[in-house]
């Protein structure tokens, strides 16, 4: 064998050498390191953030999931179970084809301007919906209580909190469809409140999956 094809078959074991180690480091240790400290310091993030219900996993806190009746023949989207807290709008109020009803194979929303006419109609639309189901026969929402987060979608589509405004303005209907005191509804919004991160970052919000595993709860 000549020097060339020596000093060839000793580049391809180099390489090969630091290939194997470069996959046991970066693709077996690495990893399980990354796994374990994650295990053993946050458990419950490194797990999907999981919500649970009576020992059951019921969703994950970090994603937006629907409270809708069953689908009826002729109807294209269920209308939503007036029982239980409703999340921000999944669909991006119109012909989003992304993710219209907080389908997890791809998130979206709408990518419409606040100057878009047919955005809108669907906001001035959904505002009257929002004020119909959620006014109870010895109460009216005003409009001026509607917030944004009530009628449109969030960037992802996914947003699993709502605005402390708008799960305040949900508190009449709920306790009327679960024949609950108003306060006791009230007081449940409350203590599911979360404040801004570290007092500065972010906004208030309500966690939707939450409140409702507390209302179903309380309600038995």
């Amino acid at each position: 064998m000549n020097s060339s094809a020596r000093n060839t078959a000793r580049l391809l074991g180099a390489g090969a050498r630091a290939l194997l180690v470069l996959t046991v480091l970066c693709g077996v240790l690495y990893p399980l390191a990354v796994t374990g400290v994650a295990q053993g310091l946050f458990p419950h993030q490194a797990n999907g953030s999981e919500a649970k219900e009576g020992g059951k996993v019921v969703g994950s806190s970090l994603i937006g999931q629907r409270y809708d009746l069953p689908l009826k023949k002729g109807q294209e989207t269920p209308a939503p179970d007036l029982k239980w807290f409703q999340p921000r709008p999944s669909n991006g109020l119109g012909s989003n084809t992304v993710n219209t009803q907080y389908k997890l194979i791809l998130s979206g929303a709408t990518n419409r301007a606040g100057d878009n006419e047919e955005l809108i109609q669907w906001v001035k639309h959904a505002k009257a919906a929002v004020i119909k189901d959620n006014s109870t026969p010895g109460y009216r929402v005003p409009a001026s209580a509607v917030p944004p987060d009530a009628v449109t979608s969030s960037g992802s589509g996914l947003d699993p909190d709502i605005s402390p405004a708008y799960a305040r303005l949900q508190v009449h209907r709920v306790a009327e469809r679960n024949h609950l005191p108003v306060q006791r509804v009230e007081k449940l919004v409350e203590d599911h409140t979360q404040q801004r991160v570290l007092g500065f970052v972010g906004e208030p919000r309500v966690n939707v999956l939450a409140l409702n595993v507390a209302l179903r709860e309380l309600v038995g």
